[in-house]
């Protein structure tokens, strides 16, 4: 390399955010298809129930939806890494569905500690996705991939 030369480092900042969703969505990727392989392999082993945070109400279909869906959030999380748009979108939705999955929870919940709870998780969630939908330095890293 000659001196009037420097390296080539992409212009592409991931906002912290965006990383540590990307991430969330590889470890609930890698969560159920340990289950999904668990399953097949042993049926029985663990109660369908176990993806029940993130297959919002399709984990009664079984392993082979436990295994689809993960490879679902994989590809999301994968998205969100590399700063796809369609990514982002796909991640607002997920978080819109789990809203609205969230809302009869917190409706039959008893006061106290489950209320407190669900409530957190809901205002998480529709901070995220506001966050992913509206925040300027989101909408730059992803506008800079395209």
């Amino acid at each position: 390399m000659s001196p009037g030369q420097q390296l080539s480092i992409t212009n592409m900042q991931r906002p912290f955010l965006v990383t540590v969703i990307s991430i969330f969505f590889a470890a609930a990727a890698v969560y159920l298809w340990a289950l999904g392989a668990t399953l097949l392999v042993r049926p029985g082993a663990f109660s369908l129930m176990a993806g029940r945070y993130f297959m919002f109400g399709l984990e009664l279909a079984g392993p082979y939806m436990m295994l689809l869906f993960g490879t679902a959030y994989a590809l999301v999380g994968w998205g969100l890494w590399r700063l796809h748009n369609w990514a982002r979108w796909i991640a607002v939705l997920v978080m819109v569905i789990g809203v609205a999955s969230l809302v009869p929870k917190i409706s039959m919940a008893e006061l106290g500690i489950p209320v407190f709870w669900y409530g957190l998780q809901i205002a998480l969630r529709a901070a995220l996705a506001w966050y992913f939908a509206q925040a300027p330095a989101v909408i730059d890293s992803f506008a800079q991939k395209s």
